[in-house]
């Protein structure tokens, strides 16, 4: 039960559902409410798919070509821990995304699926947690599962989105997405030194 809390809470902190609102809200600004909450579903949906299209078949893309588990695991780490710098002293998930926006006609693929639920950092961090070497295929599946309660939650705000907005403030989403950053940096921190550690281990 904790390993389980521990994904959730670490999932939340890479897909960041409270960062994508104002994205979300910047990009259906010109859009009725019932327009609204399908953009919120399908995004929702898309960036679901996306994610585990890479739960399934990323970590066989990098072995085909020969990537070693030791590589990825650093090369991962360190990817995520500059998606993490990013959010931490970046301009922030919530105002870098919104400034992506330049057509308003098809924002539910981009930016609110890709990359704002569907971040490269996600997109990593859901192979990482998924390696076929380390976890067997139940906690392969609990763990898609639960990316699944993620997306689910972040559709739930996208739908709740002008409430949540008014509650906290957009200054309070990009400090909860600076906090994000951090656990998210620590994570990273810890993906580079075990890889290092099983490297070092192999070649000793």
């Amino acid at each position: 039960m904790h390993e389980v809390i521990a994904t959730i809470l670490f999932l939340i902190a890479v897909i960041d559902p409270l960062g994508t609102v104002p994205v979300y809200l910047e990009a259906t600004k010109h859009f009725d409410l019932k327009h609204k909450r399908k953009i919120a579903i399908r995004a929702a949906a898309v960036a679901f798919l996306i994610l585990l299209f890479f739960i399934v078949i990323g970590q066989l893309i990098l072995e085909g070509m020969q990537v070693s588990l030791d590589a990825f695991q650093i090369s991962g780490g360190v990817i995520l821990f500059l998606f993490a710098l990013t959010m931490i002293f970046g301009e922030g998930k919530p105002q870098n995304e919104k400034h992506r926006i330049t057509d308003y006609k098809h924002v539910t693929i981009f930016p609110v699926a890709i990359p704002s639920i569907a971040s490269p950092g996600a997109i990593m961090a859901v192979v990482l947690m998924t390696d076929n070497h380390i976890y067997t295929i139940q906690q392969q599946a609990v763990t898609a599962i639960l990316v699944f309660v993620v997306i689910i939650l972040t559709a739930l705000l996208l739908l709740a989105a002008n409430m949540v907005q008014k509650r906290i403030g957009e200054y309070g989403i990009t400090v909860i997405s600076k906090i994000m950053g951090l656990i998210l940096a620590a994570y990273a921190v810890q993906s580079i030194i075990s890889g290092l550690k099983d490297f070092f281990s192999i070649i000793s």
